[in-house]
């Protein structure tokens, strides 16, 4: 039997073939979406960690943390399970402090107040820096008092709550999916709806920060997709600090990226940054899928 042979290519011997199918990267570099490359490091800095530990008891679970977190951007905070990060996230806004026996050390200053001093109003910090947690959990009551709740506690007219009502769940782009069942239990939407609606209830109080841990792990891909679209609108205005599993949300949402490994910021960064020249082994090894 004859074989053709395709003069015009050059033949590559076996082992020179062998050696570049070596050469390829084992994992494809995750891809970094435009929005992160409108990271501002001169924007101001909201919440300034300097050195921060954390105790569950006598275990330590972070590490000397320290990290800026810029006004009015999104910082992603990745890493794999049990690094650190929700512990760190839980830090900013003292929900550490229900867990009896733990501890913090360090500073995290908030306008020029440090957030871990014990002199520290907790409900006035909750306030100001509001959390979404990492499933749905809309309280028991109709839509409209889910969104009430907050603003009765802080006392507001009637008029005052209808107005922030609607306000909070337009911003949380949900108010044309529920303005005609306000009435109705908020546990009957659906989960991407259910945690809309918890944005919406952490607006409602008017925060300056948002906290959001891993909020779109419960969440199928639509719902993922329009959490995210919230998050590149909302941070407008918000500080957002987002903790996530997946690396592929955090290159598509946030400005900056820090990331955690056994209790420590191994490195912060702005996300291009990070994802395309990170500095750390560690990071590298990470992000490439070499662990984790």
């Amino acid at each position: 039997m004859d074989i053709q042979v395709n003069k015009s290519e050059p033949l590559v011997p076996i082992e020179a073939s062998a050696t570049q199918r070596k050469a390829q990267p084992s994992t494809p570099k995750v891809k970094v979406s435009e929005n992160a490359t409108s990271a501002n490091a001169s924007a101001s800095i909201k919440i300034e960690v300097k050195n921060t530990d954390f105790f569950y008891g006598t275990k330590q679970a972070l590490y000397n943390v320290s990290l800026p977190v810029y006004e009015c951007q999104v910082t992603a905070l990745i890493g794999p399970s049990g690094c650190g990060k929700s512990t760190f996230l839980r830090t900013l806004n003292r929900m550490n402090d229900l867990i009896p026996n733990t501890r913090t050390v360090g500073e995290a200053v908030l306008d020029g107040e440090n957030i871990y001093d014990k002199r520290t109003d907790v409900v006035l910090l909750r306030q100001r820096i509001g959390m979404v947690f990492q499933r749905p959990n809309p309280f028991p009551k109709s839509i409209f008092e889910n969104i009430a709740y907050g603003l009765r506690v802080q006392g507001k007219s009637k008029k005052e709550i209808e107005v922030a009502v609607e306000q909070s769940l337009r911003r949380a782009a949900i108010w044309d999916e529920v303005k005609d069942r306000m009435s109705t239990s908020a546990l009957g939407l659906s989960g991407g709806q259910q945690q809309r609606l918890c944005i919406a209830r952490a607006l409602a109080v008017q925060p300056e920060v948002l906290l959001m841990d891993e909020p779109c792990s419960a969440l199928d891909p639509i719902a993922t997709l329009k959490i995210e679209e919230l998050i590149l609108e909302l941070v407008e205005d918000y500080t957002i600090i987002i903790v996530t599993h997946n690396m592929q949300q955090a290159a598509r949402v946030s400005q900056f990226t820090g990331f955690f490994l056994n209790g420590k910021l191994i490195e912060h960064a702005p996300t291009v940054d990070l994802f395309e020249r990170p500095k750390k082994k560690e990071t590298e090894d990470y992000i490439s899928g070499r662990f984790g």
